[in-house]
């Protein structure tokens, strides 16, 4: 396989993966504004308030943001 064709199975491999990357650079290429992309998406879940309150504290406690070490959490279960 040349370099050529392993850069371009590459290329096609990210612009799958991230679509919306592309579509902003297609839609600055015709507007010459780069669109905001959302990188971040709000999720709601009921956990225990005991369980919620625990953790507030040591995230405040260690200086974490919630959000980062859920993030982090669910990242090494999917990662198992």
């Amino acid at each position: 396989m040349s370099y050529n064709s392993q850069i371009l199975q590459i290329a096609k491999r990210i612009i799958k993966e991230n679509p919306e990357y592309f579509e902003a650079l297609v839609e600055f290429e015709r507007t010459k504004k780069l669109p905001k992309l959302q990188y971040k998406q709000r999720a709601n879940f009921t956990i225990d308030s005991e369980l919620l309150r625990k953790f507030r504290l040591h995230c405040q406690k260690h200086g974490y943001k919630m959000s980062t070490m859920l993030e982090n959490c669910i990242r090494k279960e999917i990662n198992k």
